[in-house]
């Protein structure tokens, strides 16, 4: 019995991938960075509030180390100070599940009070949030049901939103044709910085 209770869970994770929306906006993302970061010299400004702010600090690591600049602003720590790396060729990234996150809409007013021609790309759950107002581009995650039996901790909305991250970071890559030598000078500790200096 609860092998299959977690065989059907797999199996709804694995459906909210399949349903994340291939319309061409990851692209139009992906280019949108590409432009800010690796023609104008700027870089990624991610952010995001709890569990979806931890999803945003992965992703931030994962383009930084695969050639992309990046770094991960909490968006309370932004209104002590932190505010100030962001710089105007930025893009700024947003998570927010529900696009109405308080901490985000705060931090998004405050970045355009500094940049207001400031690209800035949301990544929601509800594309008709209040966040993506201001969003040159927002990548829907298909707005899947979490697999929580009470529906409210982030669960499925946190694998989706991995996800999209994980084709923004693959993308970038090919784009910018980042190679196993780019990687290693990256990587100069562990096993992945060994592997990528010996094979």
């Amino acid at each position: 019995m609860i092998k299959e209770k977690i065989h059907a869970l797999i199996e709804r994770e694995i459906e909210a991938i399949r349903n994340i929306p291939v319309d061409g906006i990851i692209e139009e993302a992906m280019d949108l960075i590409y432009r800010q970061v690796h023609q104008r010299n700027g870089k990624v400004v991610v952010s995001g509030m709890g569990k979806a702010g931890q999803i945003g600090n992965n992703i931030a690591t994962t383009l930084s180390s695969t050639g992309t600049p990046a770094v991960f602003i909490h968006p309370s720590e932004a209104q002590h100070g932190d505010l100030g790396v962001v710089q105007q060729e930025d893009v700024l990234l947003l998570l927010s599940n529900s696009g109405k996150t308080r901490e985000i809409l705060e931090l998004e007013y405050l970045v355009k009070q500094l940049y207001p021609a400031i690209a800035v790309i949301g990544l929601t759950g509800n594309p008709d949030g209040e966040m993506t107002a201001q969003c040159d581009v927002v990548l829907h995650t298909g707005n899947p049901r979490e697999i929580c039996p009470l529906g409210l901790t982030p669960t499925t909305s946190t694998t989706v939103m991995t996800v999209v991250g994980d084709l923004l970071v693959v993308l970038l890559m090919e784009k910018i044709q980042f190679g196993k030598e780019d990687y290693a000078l990256r990587h100069h500790s562990g096993y992945l910085g060994q592997k990528a200096r010996t094979s």
